[in-house]
């Protein structure tokens, strides 16, 4: 398998996903590019736009196992990694894993839990495993989180960390649907969604493979500068109150070899680091009393920073550089 592979594959899981979800490639990129980095999603936006949806129809496209996860405010961390039971019968405990233990993990509504439920799944999300009774317990590879949240409504809800929000590779937006795109809705899955039209593309042994294959996209010395610049620039900012950390810059380089191999290259540009940046880093920061006061966003500071921050030579030049 190689990038012009991924490329064909990409474009598959758009189809499959485009069945269901209408006038969102874009996001629907964004969130392919996330599963092959084995990166975690959060979908942030108002009740209604499809974020559920979205989350369910590529994960049937991507024919792996998939759990899903209702968050309120009851929901205990057992309920998520599992738990140990005392059999009678044989009069031992036994280990029951919770819904943890798949490759697709739908997180819905993930800040309607308690601090300490959502805590749960840091480590499972981090290391890849969990720990129930002072055992650990592997999760067989891949492992994604695709998290739900509602950035309005407050009763009720518990914000989510600044630790759990440095796990997420990206966090996105859906958005309402133009006029056209919503006739377009109502035409398509008005009565119902046909969740059965979606045709699985991949395995589990398939992703594993692209994930493994996106390692070897090419990222000059130059261009991953160029990515430690723009995260250093976070770090100093007026506007921030914190920059983005070390694992925000490894999650834009993972990122950006993902995207590269989708688009069918070999090698990451400056542009894809410039497309990804506001998606990778934006949750990660945290704004300023200035900042809020003059009603600047998080993804506005970050277009800011890379507008101010030199852009290397294309990656084509490097490579013409490095043959001549």
């Amino acid at each position: 398998m190689d990038h012009e592979d991924i490329l064909k594959i990409t474009q598959d899981l758009i189809s499959e996903t485009e069945k269901i979800i209408i006038g969102k490639r874009f996001k629907i990129e964004l969130m392919i590019m996330a599963i092959f980095s084995e990166g975690h999603i959060l979908i942030n936006d108002m009740p209604g736009v499809g974020k559920t949806t979205l989350v369910k129809a590529l994960s049937i496209a991507l024919g792996c196992r998939s759990s899903r996860v209702q968050f309120t405010p009851d929901l205990l961390p057992s309920d998520i990694i599992g738990m140990k039971i005392f059999n009678q019968k044989t009069g031992d405990f036994e280990i029951v894993h919770g819904p943890v233990m798949t490759n697709i993990l739908l997180a819905d509504e993930i800040n309607r839990a308690i601090p300490r439920t959502q805590s749960a799944l840091l480590e499972a999300m981090e290391e890849r495993q969990v720990t129930i009774d002072s055992e650990t317990y592997k999760i067989a590879p891949p492992f994604i989180v695709m998290a739900t949240q509602n950035p309005v409504e407050a009763e009720s809800t518990f914000s989510l960390p600044v630790a759990q929000m440095d796990r997420f590779l990206i966090r996105i937006s859906m958005g309402y649907p133009s006029v056209e795109e919503e006739m377009t809705m109502l035409d398509k899955v008005g009565d119902e969604i046909p969740f059965h039209t979606v045709t699985p593309i991949l395995s589990q042994e398939k992703l594993s493979q692209i994930s493994d294959e996106i390692r070897n996209i090419y990222i000059d010395e130059k261009v991953r500068k160029y990515i430690v610049s723009i995260v250093d620039a976070t770090r100093g900012s007026e506007l921030l109150k914190a920059g983005a950390s070390p694992r925000g810059s490894r999650a834009l380089f993972r990122a950006s070899k993902a995207w590269a191999a989708m688009h069918g290259k070999a090698f990451v540009t400056p542009e894809d680091i410039k497309t990804l940046a506001p998606y990778v880093l934006a949750h990660r920061i945290v704004p300023g009393a200035e900042a809020r006061l003059s009603g600047r966003t998080a993804e506005e500071i970050i277009k800011d920073i890379l507008d101010a921050t030199p852009v290397p030579p294309t990656a084509e030049e490097i490579l013409y550089d490095r043959r001549v």
